[in-house]
């Protein structure tokens, strides 16, 4: 791992002083660990203690604080179990798990003493969240301290965290200490962990880890003490100062993140490489005949890193971990876990999507359990690029998005979608969750590229990045930004693909001969309102693409194309729309709604006219006739 850095890079001061200038009405919460962990590796149990200092920077009094006390979900009658049980589609890899778990193999954290500025407050733990009620109310602009003692077991790994994974990694630690739960304009988040999302307070931690020597440590942050544990050398033997004792004590220091993450194996294999102008890679992995494509995940993940700091801004941190165990892929800062046993394409696939996700969760810290698309949906669109660049599957007749829209339309026709503004722990089944945060969440990206056009949509990417990193951005800020960079009113996309489940439907309902043109009638069978793309193919293979604006956004799209005309607005009140192209129809040999394929219309099948169609159904018409 990286040696020893300052607590704050200068890139980092400089995002956080942009931050107060831009936006001084958005007020954030910041907090201060410093923890040292006992680990037991023999019962896998640990003690800690904890000193947190805590900033108020709201305008609020507070006279109460919340912890996260996430392991005391892996326990039989938890809210995780229950939930398990009785939603319609479980996850399998949790299922009826947790009630099935012996006292030793259960997750717990006890908090054993809690102190306010040196002075004992009361406590109480109600499943995963630990309420505490303040000795004195913490004022606007003041900071306090709050010592904590405290000890945790370590579950079998169910879900994200937990001990001895299905690939044999001895610990995957996420979600693993007392973690102060975030207050901002809308409160406090206190949200019982049942398996879904997080949200955090931007923080520094400093934390050392004592375990047994013959353990590997890979996470978030910076290593400040390689040589002094004997890590970071194929010859061990060069290491200076290491202790002749059982245990090691590894130091990590991580700036401005909202959580802390570390995984331990005594059989991880450790690598590294160095992104161009950017940061330097790890990979921690167990050297086997299963995980052989480990050795080219390197190469992939630097050309990753430079697509995606080019196309969605620069990744401000001085590393990131690629760490095997966890129970599939799950994000972290500066970090992910993954299970490792996996074909190339799929070990790349999840190491670019888990990445992906420091841009939309761990840099940008929107608040992923109320708006998840805006993480899992921004993650999944961007992976579907990276992977089309890092496998040249851009060139294909299919969209790269194509997975995206097809699962979003099962949704859609399912009956069973729920608006994307609904809370990620209330969703009524795991698939409306899913193809609502992961498709219909690309698919919200993908068709706003559709709406504003490719360039507008490229630059208002970048300006989300670099005006919201930091910052916890919300739906409407992103749609401000995209508004910004288009000079388009957006906030009507917004409000139906977000908070609604209104599905898009237009078709071709009539075409006429008129006067030397034809007649082109439209429908809105849908509710959702949308700007349409209709090309019209003629003559000796000419196209022709009309743009017509929906009248809501105030404007239109720049061309796509050289044939490319601009006609009257479509007002959303009038459910049909009639258009005069200037073509005969007797030359017209085809007509398309939205040739480009960006809008996601449940029913494709209304949306092209063909003359040879035509014709042979006039045809059968006269031979019904006939008969």
């Amino acid at each position: 791992m990286m040696k020893s850095k300052l607590i704050l890079s200068m890139a980092l001061i400089g995002c956080l002083t942009f931050s107060a200038i831009a936006q001084p009405d958005r007020w954030q919460q910041k907090a201060k660990y410093e923890m040292n962990i006992d680990m037991n590796v023999e019962n896998h149990r640990f003690s800690g203690t904890q000193k947190l200092t805590y900033y108020n920077n709201s305008p609020d009094v507070l006279d109460k604080v919340f912890y996260h006390l996430y392991f005391n979900a892996f326990q039989p009658n938890s809210m995780m179990d229950i939930r398990s049980k009785t939603i319609e589609d479980p996850d399998k890899r949790v299922g009826n798990r947790i009630s099935g778990l012996k006292p030793n193999e259960i997750g717990y954290l006890k908090v054993k003493k809690l102190k306010q500025n040196g002075k004992k407050i009361k406590f109480e733990t109600v499943g995963t969240i630990l309420e505490v009620q303040l000795k004195k109310p913490i004022q606007p602009g003041e900071s306090v301290e709050f010592d904590m003692v405290f000890e945790g077991q370590v579950p079998m790994q169910i879900r994200r965290s937990g001990r001895d994974n299905k690939e044999g990694i001895s610990y995957s630690m996420a979600q693993w200490y007392p973690k102060m739960c975030e207050y901002d304009y809308q409160g406090w988040h206190a949200n019982p962990y049942v398996g879904r999302e997080f949200y955090g307070i931007w923080g520094d931690f400093d934390v050392k880890i004592s375990i047994d020597k013959k353990y590997t440590i890979g996470g978030t942050g910076y290593l400040q003490n390689p040589q002094t544990i004997g890590h970071g050398y194929e010859d061990k033997s060069k290491a200076l100062n290491v202790p002749d004792t059982e245990k090691l004590t590894w130091h990590f220091v991580a700036p401005n993140v909202h959580d802390f993450m570390w995984a331990a194996d005594p059989d991880y294999k450790h690598v590294t490489a160095q992104v161009p102008n950017g940061p330097t890679l790890h990979f921690f992995y167990q050297e086997n005949d299963k995980t052989k494509e480990w050795e080219k995940l390197p190469e992939y993940t630097v050309k990753a890193f430079q697509f995606i700091s080019k196309h969605y801004g620069k990744y401000p941190y001085e590393q990131y971990s690629v760490i095997q165990g966890g129970d599939g892929g799950m994000e972290y800062p500066m970090g992910t876990l993954i299970t490792g046993h996996r074909k190339l394409a799929s070990l790349v696939g999840v190491t670019v999507h888990e990445g992906l996700h420091s841009w939309y969760q761990m840099i940008m810290g929107s608040n992923e359990s109320l708006y998840p698309w805006m993480d899992e949906g921004f993650t999944s669109y961007a992976s579907s690029e990276t992977m089309a660049h890092l496998f040249d599957r851009a060139n294909k007749n299919e969209s790269v998005h194509n997975g995206s829209y097809q699962g979003y339309r099962y949704l859609a026709k399912s009956g069973k979608e729920e608006p994307m503004s609904t809370h990620a722990d209330h969703y009524s089944s795991n698939l409306a969750y899913g193809l609502a945060s992961y498709s219909k969440g690309a698919v919200f990206l993908g068709q706003l590229e559709y709406i504003v056009g490719e360039k507008a949509f490229d630059k208002g990417m970048l300006d989300y990045f670099d005006n919201w990193k930091f910052k916890h951005p919300n739906p409407n800020d992103f749609i401000r930004i995209m508004e910004r960079a288009s000079g388009l009113e957006l906030d009507w996309y917004k409000e139906y693909w977000v908070n609604t489940t209104n599905t898009i439907d237009y078709g071709i309902v009539d075409m006429k001969e008129a006067g030397g043109k034809t007649k082109i009638t439209l429908k809105r069978i849908g509710k959702m309102p949308m700007p349409i793309d209709i090309s019209v193919l003629y003559g000796k293979n000419k196209v022709k693409t009309f743009n017509i604006p929906l009248q809501i956004m105030r404007g239109e799209k720049p061309a796509e194309g050289k044939k490319w005309s601009v006609v009257d607005d479509w007002a959303w009140t009038h459910p049909t729309y009639e258009l005069i192209v200037p073509i005969k129809m007797s030359k017209i040999k085809s007509v398309m709604i939205d040739p480009s394929g960006r809008m996601a219309d449940i029913e494709l099948t209304n949306n092209t006219w063909n003359s040879l169609t035509e014709e042979g159904a006039e045809k059968e018409k006269v031979e019904e006739g006939k008969n």
